[in-house]
């Protein structure tokens, strides 16, 4: 690994905070980049955009896919722009360079009904007596995610002092950042009961962990994906795991709520990402309009 690299996957660790999993995926990325430039005999040093367009090239005709390869660009764009600033390069040649255009992807929300279904599947509700522990942990579970708008990561991270019982969660989101999210009555009472009924036979030794396994142990990001596909399959619904998240922005949406409240309870850095799901409700009143008026259709 070059040293211009090391400094930089240094800088985004220790400045930036990322992941191990994204440092990893921009580590990949460069060394790429880098491993094409040796191939062109051009140094890092003195790259320029028409270099930088032919490793995009080279790219599409290894088959990667537009987000693949916006992504592989994303990293390439940070690293010149580090060493320009850092004074290392006295230019960033990604300014001119043009990121691939993407589709539009829609992210898939479920209409209410099916959320209650799911709901009802995951486990009882709360103050209903039920002898399955597990499943009582399970609505606690499906519930938090679908009222906070959370990702499964940031659900599987939080610890009791994070929970504050006036409504709130305190969520550590992407690049360490952390927000306050608001919890509705139903996902309170129903992590309210997993705290009362559930938790204390499960802890095996002190862990600050909110969400436990049966072993003690603080329930992983893979084990929270497992349980809603389990109630997804139990009322025949194909989940991914950022679909309750999707459903979260798209009812809030649906229901009035201004786009920048959405993008700050999402922990979205740019608004841009969060209108997605306005394009969500336009196509929505679309389809009402076009099945209901008498002189929609053709």
């Amino acid at each position: 690994m070059s040293k211009p690299l090391e400094s930089y996957l240094r800088h985004l660790t220790i400045e930036r905070g990322l992941s191990a999993n994204t440092l990893s995926a921009y580590g990949k990325d460069l060394s790429g980049y880098l491993d094409f430039l040796e191939q062109e005999g051009v140094d890092l040093m003195d790259a320029r955009s028409e270099h930088i367009e032919g490793y995009q090239l080279a790219l599409i005709d290894s088959g990667l896919i537009a987000s693949s390869r916006a992504r592989a660009l994303a990293a390439i764009r940070g690293l010149h722009r580090f060493l320009a600033l850092e004074g290392i390069r006295s230019d960033d040649p990604t300014k001119k360079v043009r990121p691939p255009k993407l589709p539009i992807r829609l992210p898939k929300a479920l209409h209410l009904s099916q959320v209650e279904k799911l709901l009802e599947a995951s486990g009882p509700e709360p103050g209903v007596d039920s002898p399955d522990l597990i499943r009582i942990r399970n609505r606690a579970i499906v519930e938090l995610l679908y009222s906070s708008g959370a990702r499964v990561s940031e659900i599987a991270a939080l610890d009791l002092d994070e929970v504050d019982h006036s409504g709130f969660i305190r969520v550590r989101g992407k690049g360490s950042k952390e927000r306050l999210v608001p919890v509705g009555s139903f996902a309170r009472r129903a992590l309210e009961e997993y705290l009362v009924r559930v938790r204390p036979g499960l802890v095996k030794a002190a862990t600050p962990a909110l969400f436990l396994n049966q072993r003690g142990g603080r329930l992983s990001r893979q084990s929270i994906w497992e349980i809603i596909r389990a109630c997804g399959e139990a009322v025949g619904i194909e989940l991914s795991p950022h679909t309750l998240r999707h459903c979260f922005a798209t009812h809030l949406i649906e229901g009035g709520a201004d786009v920048r409240v959405v993008q700050e309870l999402l922990g979205h850095s740019s608004v841009a990402t969060t209108q997605i799901y306005t394009k969500i409700t336009i196509d929505t009143l679309r389809e009402v309009y076009q099945s209901a008026h008498p002189r929609a259709r053709r």
